[in-house]
């Protein structure tokens, strides 16, 4: 019986940028929605520009051996405009332009495209994916949502070729776009504002599952000057630790999840409703899995009870959010002092972490930042016995930093969002040259 509502492509886009990678990175939003569509009765398809496990380009690693990560498919090509002295290697990362017409052609045709792109500067990719689209299907409406769409929203309305641009979390507006589009009104059958009624996301629409990514909980408490978290999910939500520990059953019996990785910006905030009860009935379940948290956690928060209670869930890669160790003089957040972070380090190696396991993220290149700062954040957390991760800073528009950003430049950050690359670290200062960065390097390293 054929269905009498619209069929919906969805399609995860190119990366274009100097180097990309899949640590734990997957389209969490669009496959959110994607299950959104379906159990509101909607014909969905999915199409993975990023797809590492295409049957054309064959599968040259053991997925188990990196805990679900591992390279995309790379093809070199043309540096955009003003980045041409850049002396690294730019590149389309994900399957051909071949196998992607292929694939969008083998699937029903849509009546609607909807599309996303998660970096700001990834927008050529986007482009590129866009303009595939309209080669095959000229007359069906795409629809461009998420982070960049959001955040370089005029941008996108003026260059992206899609039909409709949305702002901000799309789990509703989405069903006023197809009713405008075609007609077809939606009666909702979750509470946006409860991500305990939320479907589970269609991992199931990948070609293959090597790791899971979680969503426990939406936005964040702190506005810290860099990030951009309160302007993508302005309010605050959290899933019942009993919800959490369901879904993770859930993928494990469906198709063999071991690997988990936690997205959430504030995962152990007021932990004691909800990572100590959520880490308490993990561990209750007896099964032997692997979570990891890419996204930083909340430093404060660890005490020896949570460090004890995540070594035995399974935590197997755990990143703190240090940022600098510039404490007394520390106006982009206000998320830890000196004394909570070595406190909290050695709570973790206490209850038995490995210096290998646990990083502290370090930010690089930041509106004004000297080298000698970083090179006082790495000596700290090595001193602590942990291991120093250098995060070069990707300026954010409407971030209260942006315009100490657009000040502290050699591009046009706000003429082009290309500039916020943070690979060509845009806002480093006279002196911060990449034999510099070199050196701090060789210091994580030493």
């Amino acid at each position: 019986m054929t269905s009498s509502k619209p069929h919906i492509l969805l399609i995860n886009p190119w990366i274009h940028d100097f180097a990309a990678y899949d640590f734990w990175a997957k389209p969490l939003g669009l496959l959110s929605l994607a299950s959104i569509l379906r159990h509101h009765g909607f014909p969905v398809s999915y199409v993975d520009c990023q797809d590492r496990f295409h049957p054309e380009a064959g599968e040259v690693f053991n997925p188990a051996a990196r805990n679900g990560r591992g390279p995309y498919v790379k093809t070199s090509i043309p540096k955009p405009a003003g980045l041409n002295s850049v002396e690294r290697n730019y590149s389309r990362y994900g399957i051909s332009p071949e196998w992607f017409a292929q694939d969008v052609t083998d699937l029903p045709k849509p009546d609607m495209v909807m599309v996303t792109c998660l970096m700001t500067y990834w927008y050529p990719g986007l482009f590129e994916t866009i303009r595939a689209v309209r080669t095959i299907y000229p007359k069906v409406p795409v629809v461009l949502g998420g982070i960049y769409a959001t955040l370089c929203h005029d941008h996108a309305v003026l260059h992206s070729g899609a039909d409709y641009v949305l702002s901000g979390p799309g789990e509703t507006r989405v069903f006023e776009i197809i009713e405008k589009v075609t007609g077809c009104q939606t009666l909702l059958k979750f509470d946006p504002d409860n991500l305990n009624s939320y479907p589970y996301p269609a991992f199931d629409l990948q070609r293959k599952i090597t790791y899971i990514p979680l969503l426990t909980s939406k936005g964040c408490p702190f506005s810290c000057t860099y990030c951009a978290s309160n302007i993508l999910q302005p309010k605050r939500m959290t899933m019942t630790p009993e919800r959490v520990v369901e879904e993770i059953l859930h993928w494990q019996e469906y198709c063999g999840a071991t690997d988990f990785a936690f997205y959430d910006d504030a995962l152990l905030v007021n932990p004691e409703k909800h990572a100590k009860p959520m880490l308490k009935q993990i561990i209750a379940t007896g099964r032997h899995l692997n979570f990891h948290t890419p996204n930083a956690v909340h430093i404060r928060a660890i005490t020896p009870e949570i460090a004890e209670l995540m070594v035995a869930a399974g935590f197997k890669t755990l990143r703190l959010g240090l940022e600098t160790v510039d404490f007394d003089q520390r106006e982009m957040d206000q998320k830890v002092k000196e004394t909570e972070f070595v406190g909290a380090v050695a709570n973790l190696l206490a209850a038995g972490f490995r210096k290998e396991q646990v990083g502290a993220y370090l930010l690089v290149g930041l509106p004004g930042q000297k080298i000698e700062t970083v090179e006082r954040s790495i000596e700290l957390v090595k001193s602590c016995g942990i291991t120093p991760i250098l995060a070069y800073y990707t300026p954010i528009p409407h971030t209260d930093m942006w315009e100490a950003a657009v000040a502290a430049s050699r591009y046009d950050l706000a003429s082009d969002p290309i500039f916020t690359n943070n690979a060509i670290m845009p806002c480093r200062q006279s002196g911060f040259d990449w034999e510099e960065l070199a050196r701090l390097k060789r210091l994580v390293k030493s």
